[in-house]
C-alpha cells in the first residue's frame, strides 16, 4: 500500500476533493450596530452591520465562494417575533442589499424566532400539559410568514431551524400559494439537543430565558430518531436537508445521505471555537486541523457543508496548491 502514499502519488489518488463550491458561509447582520463588532467566543468572528454586510458577501463571491446563510438581530424583540417577518426587518432589508450588489451569489436565510422573541425560544409559546412550552401548530403559521418574507426580498433558500412537526410541508404550501414554487427549502431535518450551541447564543443574542430547548430537538443519543426526523422532511417536500451539529455526528449523516437528496452538514459554533481556542494555545495546527474536519464531513456524504471557518479556506486551499 505504500507505493501509493508518495507524496506525488497521493494527490492525484486522493478520494475526496474539497471545493470552495462544497462551502456555505455563516453572517450575522445586526441592526443595532454602524461598525463590524467581534463576537468574543469566537475569534474571527463579527456581528456585521447592514451598511457593509454586501460588500462582505462581494468579498467572498470574489474569493470564489458561492453561497452564505444569514442570521438576523434585529432592533425590537417580543413574545411573537414580529421583526422575524417584517418587510423591513434586518434579514430582508439584507438580502435585497447582497442581491443587489451580488445577484449570483446564493443566499439562504436561517427561518427561526429564538433572534427575534423576547424569551428566546424557537417559535410562539404557550401552556401545554408539560407546562410552559413552544406550541407546534401556532409557531408553524409564524415560520410561513417569516419564510415568504424571505422570498419576497430574494432569498433562493430559506433554511427553517425549530425542528416542528409538519414545518416542511407547511412551508412548501405556503411558499407555493405565494407563487415562490422556485424557493428551494433546506430543513434543518436532524437539530440535536447539542452542548456546542453555546458560542452561537452570544453571536445571535438567542439564549432563552427559562427552560431548555430538549423537547423540540434531538436527543444526541437518539440516531435512529434522527434518521427518522429527516424521512419525514424529505417526504413533505424538503430539498435539502441537514445534520446539526456534523463533528460528532457523521454516522448519521452517512445514513441520511442514503435517502438521495442533497446533505449539508452545519459545523457549528462551539466546534468552531474548539478548533479556534486549541490552536490559538499552539495545541494544533488550525489550517490542518480545520482542512481534515472539512474533508471528513465531505467524506461521510455532505453535499454542503456550513462553517465559520469557510472564508479562509480559499486562501488555504491556495497555499496547499
Amino acid at each position: 500500500m505504500r507505493r501509493s502514499r508518495s507524496r506525488t502519488i497521493q494527490p492525484i489518488l486522493q478520494q475526496t476533493q474539497l471545493a470552495l463550491t462544497d462551502l456555505v458561509v455563516p453572517l450575522f447582520v445586526d441592526e443595532n450596530i454602524v461598525k463590524n463588532k467581534p463576537i468574543t467566543s469566537m475569534p474571527g468572528q463579527f456581528r456585521y452591520s447592514l451598511n457593509n454586510i454586501d460588500s462582505i458577501a462581494k468579498n467572498l463571491c470574489d474569493d470564489g465562494l458561492r453561497a452564505i446563510l444569514l442570521f438576523g438581530i434585529p432592533k425590537n424583540k417580543d413574545p411573537k417575533a414580529t421583526s422575524a417577518y417584517d418587510k423591513q426587518g434586518i434579514v430582508q432589508k439584507a438580502v435585497r442589499k447582497i442581491k443587489e450588489v451580488v445577484p449570483d451569489m446564493v443566499v439562504i436565510t436561517d427561518v427561526c424566532a429564538c433572534e427575534y422573541t423576547d424569551h428566546g425560544h424557537c417559535g410562539i409559546i404557550g401552556k401545554t400539559r408539560c407546562g410552559t412550552d413552544l406550541l407546534n401548530d401556532a409557531s408553524l403559521e409564524l415560520m410561513n410568514r417569516i419564510s415568504i418574507s424571505h422570498a419576497e426580498a430574494g432569498a433562493d433558500v430559506v433554511a427553517p431551524s425549530c425542528m416542528l412537526d409538519g414545518m416542511v410541508g407547511s412551508i412548501r404550501s405556503a411558499l407555493d400559494e405565494e407563487e415562490h414554487e422556485d424557493v428551494l427549502i433546506m430543513s434543518y431535518s436532524t437539530k440535536f439537543a447539542s452542548a456546542y450551541y453555546g458560542p452561537f447564543r452570544e453571536a445571535a443574542d438567542s439564549g432563552y430565558s427559562f427552560g431548555d430547548r430538549t423537547t423540540y430537538q434531538i436527543n444526541p443519543a437518539n440516531a435512529r430518531e434522527a434518521f427518522l426526523e429527516s424521512q419525514l422532511d424529505a417526504g413533505e417536500g424538503a430539498d435539502i436537508l441537514m445534520v446539526k451539529p456534523v463533528g460528532f455526528y457523521l454516522d448519521v449523516l452517512a445514513e441520511i445521505a442514503t435517502l438521495g437528496l442533497p446533505v449539508a452538514g452545519f459545523q457549528v459554533s462551539g466546534e468552531y471555537a474548539m478548533i479556534k481556542a486549541a490552536s490559538q494555545k499552539g495545541w494544533i495546527k488550525e489550517k490542518e486541523a480545520v482542512l481534515e474536519s472539512l474533508t471528513c464531513i465531505k467524506r461521510a456524504g455532505a453535499d454542503l457543508i456550513i462553517t465559520y471557518f469557510a472564508s479562509d479556506v480559499p486562501r488555504w486551499l491556495n497555499e496547499k496548491s
